[in-house]
C-alpha cells in the first residue's frame, strides 16, 4: 500500500519553510499532496490559481509531490488519497495548541485520518507567510525567506 500524505495550507505565499517541510515529507512518504486551500474566510494576497502555480514551480524538483487547490474541508479533500495522513508543520510551541485542535477535529470528522507533525529546520522556524507578505508589502527584502519565483510575484504585487 502506498503511503500518501496530504499537506494542507493556504500557502499565501509558499515559503522556504514550507519547501523544507515538503522536501522532508517527500522523503518519508511515497506521495505528498500539497493541498492549497481556497480559504474563503481569509483574504489571501494571491488568488488560489496563482498560489497553486507558484507552489508547483517551487516544488518542481520533488518528483513525488503533487500540488492541488481545493475548497471545503481538508478531510473531504484527503479522502481521495487512500490511507493518507495529514502533515502539519510546527514552527514554535505557540503553533502546537492550534495544530492539536485541528488534528483532533480532523479525527473527529473522520476517524480514518491521522496527523503527523513535522518541525522545520532551525533557520525556518521564524518564517511565516503572514510575516513574508507584510515585509514584502512594506518594501523589505524577502529573498532569504522565499524562492526567487515567489519573490518576483511579491514585487509585482507591491507595484499594483
Amino acid at each position: 500500500m502506498k503511503r500518501n500524505a496530504v499537506y494542507p495550507g493556504t500557502f499565501d505565499p509558499i515559503t522556504n519553510g514550507h519547501h523544507d517541510l515538503v522536501r522532508r515529507a517527500a522523503g518519508i512518504f511515497d506521495q505528498v499532496i500539497v493541498a492549497i486551500a481556497a480559504s474563503p474566510t481569509k483574504t489571501p494576497m494571491f488568488p488560489l490559481a496563482l498560489r497553486v502555480e507558484l507552489a508547483r514551480r517551487v516544488l518542481s524538483d520533488l518528483p513525488n509531490v503533487e500540488v492541488q487547490g481545493y475548497a471545503g474541508l481538508t478531510v473531504d479533500f484527503a479522502r481521495q488519497y487512500q490511507g493518507a495522513v495529514i502533515v502539519r508543520g510546527l514552527r514554535a510551541l505557540s503553533d502546537f495548541e492550534f495544530e492539536f485542535q485541528l488534528a483532533n477535529m480532523s479525527r473527529h470528522l473522520d476517524r480514518n485520518f491521522e496527523t503527523v507533525f513535522l518541525t522545520p529546520q532551525e533557520q525556518f522556524t521564524f518564517i511565516s507567510s503572514t510575516l513574508v507578505r507584510e515585509i514584502a508589502v512594506l518594501g523589505g527584502d524577502v529573498h532569504e525567506f522565499v524562492h526567487p519565483i515567489v519573490e518576483a510575484e511579491l514585487k509585482k504585487q507591491r507595484r499594483t
